[in-house]
């Protein structure tokens, strides 16, 4: 069945009066989706990269690229801008109701704050944790959180003042982040392979639970109707209830990933995960999944975003070259990144 087709037909149900949140998917029912490799972009340039953000409003995409954001547009696939001076950038998060953009800067622990619309940097905000890593804006209270690796804790921002306004202790280092657009944000702690939720409106940590048997988590994707959260970990997938603040189940994915996605019209999840390859998983019903596809991508590919109206996803890798022999100075030694080889890579249904 064709996207198009699963979308005229759901939006036929809701219309006879199904309601959306709690429409039950079936294996026989699921549309067929499959994946491709559509294209590959040549972004180039030096350095590493972290998370990528997709502004559906403003067709854009926005890629961490070591001291700066590359910004790409979804329509035509070629860049368009540059945001400079974030050094060690990870996260990239979009406030399209202020038009503003935040980047955390992990090397001096700062945040960018630039204008939607002309890519100029408006504000640098100072004094948040050690490593500010990944990013997430509230759309209910206007707030940006950033996760600090190195400080065990999230920085609150008040996005329309760019003043901080308050603290949140982790007691662990915290990954990625979601909320659900009610007053409720989850994160996922990656040293003691927990789900911590937190009230956005007051700051407060409501509950805490173990995701084990899914081991120093990384990505976090929500489905907000169904209430469902989905962590990854090197080949496993932890599905939670958010309500109840409990593991439900776990789906064998592939090894190495660092980033998921939950694509609510098609009923998929995804995994981007650094072996090289993109885990779909169908969602059955709320508690029941099942990986319908693993796509070859590439080595190192393992953070992703997913523009939810195209239901185009986007992953980067480079090229290396062979690994140095280890010395004394440098026991572990790293394959170097070939010149100019960093690359974007489109997925389409």
């Amino acid at each position: 069945m064709s996207i198009a087709r699963h979308l005229t037909l759901l939006g036929a149900a809701v219309a006879a009066g199904a309601p959306l949140g709690a429409q039950r998917v079936t294996k026989d029912a699921a549309p067929a989706t499959t994946y491709h490799v559509a294209r590959t972009v040549r972004l180039g340039g030096p350095g590493g990269w972290d998370y990528l953000a997709v502004d559906t409003v403003g067709h854009r995409l926005y890629v961490s690229h070591a001291t700066h954001v590359v910004v790409v547009d979804t329509r035509t696939d070629s860049v368009v801008g540059d945001i400079g001076d974030t050094p060690g950038v990870h996260g990239i998060a979009i406030a399209p109701s202020l038009g503003r953009g935040f980047v955390s800067n992990g090397r001096d622990s700062s945040v960018t704050v630039f204008d939607l619309s002309t890519l100029a940097t408006v504000a640098r905000i100072h004094g948040t944790g050690a490593n500010p890593d990944a990013i997430h804006y509230d759309t209910l209270t206007h707030r940006v959180f950033t996760f600090n690796g190195r400080s065990s804790s999230a920085t609150v921002i008040d996005a329309a003042t760019d003043s901080i306004v308050g603290t949140i202790p982790l007691g662990g280092k915290p990954e990625f982040a979601v909320s659900d657009g009610l007053g409720m944000l989850w994160v996922n702690v990656e040293d003691t392979s927990e789900l911590v939720a937190i009230d956005t409106r007051t700051l407060a940590i409501t509950t805490r639970w173990s995701i084990k048997p899914c081991e120093e988590p990384s990505g976090l994707a929500i489905d907000r109707a169904n209430r469902r959260l989905f962590s990854v970990c090197d080949d496993v997938m932890a599905v939670s209830d958010a309500d109840a603040g409990k593991l439900l189940t776990t789906v064998k994915i592939g090894g190495g990933p660092d980033a998921t996605a939950y694509d609510p019209a098609l009923g998929l999840v995804f995994s981007s995960n650094g072996d090289g390859d993109l885990s779909v998983v169908r969602q059955l019903d709320a508690n029941r999944y099942a990986v319908v596809q693993t796509l070859k991508t590439r080595a190192g590919a393992r953070t992703m975003t997913l523009d939810p109206t195209t239901h185009r996803l986007y992953t980067v890798f480079a090229e290396y070259g062979p690994t140095p022999a280890a010395t004394a100075a440098e026991p572990r030694p790293r394959a170097p990144m070939k010149p100019d080889s960093f690359t974007l890579m489109v997925i389409e249904p």
